[in-house]
Order: C-alpha cells, then sequence, then structure tokens
C-alpha cells in the first residue's frame, strides 16, 4: 500500500488535466468513483508512479481518468487537484463508470481499476508491458499475488470467486484463475471490439467472456489485494452481484442454457417415444414399464428440446450479429440448405404428417364406435408433430427477422465480417448453439 502522507507530497507539482496533450497519452488509468474521498489520493499516487515507471521503460506518456459517479463527498475536487482528469457519468453502476472512463480516455492502453486503495496501481506497469508484447486484455490475479488478511471475506475468497471463475471456465473455457479482479488492463481496439453493455458488478465478466468468444489474447500477472481505505461498506453486495454474473454466464452461453439441456430433453423424448412405439408393435396389450404418463411426458421433452435447439440457433446468429462470436462450423455448412423458405416448407410438412395421424386418430375411433382407444401414442404424435412443425415455421421467422429479414439468414451470419481474432474463436458445435 502506497503511504499516504508521502502521497499527499509526492502528488505536489503534477501535471494537470488542462496541460495534457492527447496525443501524448499512449496509457489511461481509470478509476470508478463514488463517493471515494477517503482513498482517491493513495490510488492517485500510486497510477502516478506507474506512469512514471511506465514512461521509463516503454517510452510512453499517459494520464488518469477518475469516472466519477455523482460523488457528493469532494472526491471531484480532490481528483482534478492531484493531476487526474474527472469525467462524470451519468448512469449508475460499476460497469457503467467504467464504460463511460473508457470511453472518454485518450490512451491506446486502458487501465481498470478501483478507487479504494485496495489494488496497487504500480502493479499495472506489468500489465501494460503484457500489451506492448501483443495481448489484448491481461487480468490481474489476486491469487497470484496474493491476498492481504481482511481484503476479502471468506465467502468471497473461498466459495464466491472459486466458483464463479471455476464456472466460467467450464462454460467457456475462458483459462483464467481470476475473472473477478478488479485491476486489469485492456488495448483500445480490444475494448472497441467487445462492445460492452454492463452497467453493474457483471461488467467483469462480461469483459472476459466476450474476449474469449473474439478469441482475443488474454494473459494474467499477478495483483495484490490489500484492505481497502474506506470508512463504509463497499458497494458490492455479494448474493446480488454473485448472481448478477452467474446470470450474465449463461445469457453468453446458449450452449450451455438453450441448446445442451435442448439435446438431452429432445433426445430422452424421442427414446421413450421410440420404445413406446416398439412394443406397440410388437407386444400390444403386454405389460409395458412406459405406459401413457411417460408418453405425455416424452412429447413434452421432444416439444421443449426443438424449442430450446432454435432458441439457441437463435441466439448464436443474434451473437454473430452482434459482432463478439464467430460463425460456428455448422453455420458455414448449413447455409445452403437452410433458410426462411427451407424451414418453412420442413414446417409444413411436420405438420401435414401430424394432420394426417390425428385424422387417421379420428377414423380409427370412429371405426371403434368412438370407444376409448387402447393407447393414446397416436395422438401424442400427430400432436407433437403439428407442434413442431409451428416451431419450425416461427422458428426462422424469428431468426430472419433476426437477421436483418434476410431470408438466408445462416448465409448472412456465415459472411459477417470478423477480426482475425474473432476468426481464431470459431470453436464449432459447442461455441455454437
Amino acid at each position: 500500500m502506497v503511504d499516504v502522507g508521502r502521497t499527499l507530497r509526492g502528488t505536489q507539482g503534477q501535471t494537470s488535466p488542462a496541460e495534457i496533450d492527447p496525443d501524448d497519452v499512449a496509457v489511461s488509468f481509470v478509476m470508478p468513483c463514488l463517493n471515494e474521498v477517503r482513498s482517491l489520493a493513495v490510488c492517485i499516487a500510486a497510477c502516478h508512479d506507474a506512469l512514471a515507471d511506465i514512461r521509463r521503460l516503454y517510452g510512453l506518456g499517459g494520464e488518469i481518468v477518475v469516472a466519477d459517479n455523482g460523488s457528493t463527498d469532494g472526491s471531484q475536487a480532490l481528483a482534478a487537484g492531484l493531476g487526474a482528469r474527472v469525467v462524470a457519468v451519468q448512469d449508475k453502476g460499476y460497469g457503467a463508470a467504467l464504460r463511460g472512463g473508457f470511453q472518454a480516455a485518450y490512451g491506446r492502453y486502458l487501465v481498470m481499476g478501483d478507487a479504494d486503495g485496495s489494488y496497487d496501481f504500480r502493479e499495472a506497469v506489468a500489465m501494460i508491458g503484457a500489451l506492448i508484447e501483443g495481448a489484448d486484455l491481461c487480468m490481474g490475479s489476486r491469487f497470484k499475488g496474493g491476498i492481504k488478511p481482511g481484503a476479502m471475506p471468506w465467502k468471497n475468497r473461498y466459495i464466491g470467486n472459486p466458483l464463479l471463475t471455476g464456472l466460467l471456465n467450464i462454460l467457456f473455457d475462458a483459462r483464467v484463475g481470476d475473472a473477478h479482479c478488479g485491476l486489469r488492463a485492456l488495448t483500445r481496439d480490444c475494448f472497441d471490439r467487445l462492445a460492452l453493455t454492463g452497467s453493474g458488478m457483471e461488467f467483469a465478466s462480461e469483459m472476459v467472456i466476450k474476449a474469449v468468444l473474439r478469441g482475443e489474447t488474454i494473459t494474467e500477472r499477478p495483483a495484490t489485494l490489500s484492505p481497502d481505505l474506506r470508512d463504509r461498506p463497499p458497494h458490492l453486495r455479494p448474493w446480488r452481484d454473485g448472481w448478477r454474473h452467474l446470470r450474465y454466464l449463461f445469457m453468453l452461453s446458449p450452449w450451455w442454457l438453450f441448446t445442451l439441456p435442448g439435446l438431452i430433453a429432445a433426445g430422452a423424448g424421442v427414446g421413450i417415444l421410440a420404445m413406446a412405439g416398439w412394443h406397440a408393435v410388437t407386444a400390444a396389450g403386454a405389460d409395458f414399464f412406459f405406459g401413457d404418463y411417460w408418453v405425455v411426458l416424452a412429447g413434452a421433452l421432444v416439444a421443449l428440446g426443438h424449442l430450446s435447439l432454435i432458441l439457441g440457433m437463435t441466439t448464436h446468429l443474434h451473437q454473430v450479429r452482434a459482432g463478439y462470436r464467430a460463425p460456428a462450423r455448422w453455420v458455414r455448412w448449413a447455409s445452403p440448405f437452410v433458410t426462411l423458405e427451407t424451414m418453412i416448407v420442413a414446417g409444413l410438412g411436420l405438420a401435414g404428417v401430424g394432420l394426417a395421424e390425428l385424422a387417421m386418430v379420428v377414423v380409427a375411433w370412429s371405426a371403434r364406435d368412438f370407444s376409448r382407444a387402447a393407447s393414446i401414442l397416436p395422438a401424442i404424435l400427430g400432436t407433437l408433430l403439428v407442434s413442431l412443425g409451428a416451431q419450425t415455421i416461427l422458428g426462422g421467422f424469428l431468426m430472419a427477422i433476426l437477421e436483418g429479414a434476410e431470408a438466408g439468414f445462416l448465409g448472412r451470419a456465415s459472411r459477417a465480417p470478423l477480426s482475425s481474432a474473432s476468426r481464431r474463436a470459431d470453436r464449432g458445435w459447442r461455441d455454437a448453439a
């Protein structure tokens, strides 16, 4: 931690914001700030030290940007007096403040860190070195750098952070050791490509996830976490912000949210229906485990699985269109064959077969003098096929609409302009659906 007395002495005579030449700024330190007057001087002093080291080592100039989110304790005046440039960000939230600060920053290398004194910004010098060497995003790792006593609650250290980081690595193959470290650096080009939108604490996860999806080069450097200098509770709300992180992980992972559950549900349903059909053909009248209730459940599972697969495809196309996911191989392979017209034809075909099946059910019912049927399987199959046909047609229209009212929506997605980093992100079907 930076010595407070040295801080107040060492920041005298620093370059004022009005004297900063934007053309001379290559590195921007950005801090979100909401009533941080108690710790701000320490953080700004550490940023000045880091910028001095960066100029000495790499010959790059820099600036300090305080993204103020509505402070009422005089943080703005203190920051400006210590040589920082204050940017007022109206939208509330940690992520909103950082986005506003990044957008206003002059540098091509961006460093983010909390303004509560918990991070030593001098450790970001190595992160800038990693960016200069070719990384797009450099994460800090508190588990490599060290967590001082009292700096992190036990539930965050041993439950929350390992759980969310592990889940992120499983869902996205991110291969990071600390997905929620608040000290990190990224290039301006990377920030622009990621098109970040999160306003709260989920911003941290969004940055990592989208960087992985786009194939950005990610590396890590040690970062030390110290007890913060606040005289009030932190802005972080573990349960609320933990849930926001968790839901964001799944919203950006349609494979795990839609496609895999859809495949499991549809596979289980088809399996039950196949066994019930085989029994009806070969062993009518004999006892069978999969009775009528199971057949109803199987029909629901197939319909739910089919809908989930359509939602997975739709979400994938939307993310490709948004620019942070590369088209999967199946998109390129299927694009000549899957269009709005072919989905309409397929849907009408399924619905037609289903209606024919239901008509046969009615005919058989009439032939039995409208008595009870021995099995509900034919009625379930006919109804299911009609439902699948309707969902196929409606899903085709949904995907076409999201692709700009383009009937050849897969072809449009496969031709989406991508950076070289995005092309490296093509991970096949697992990332696709």
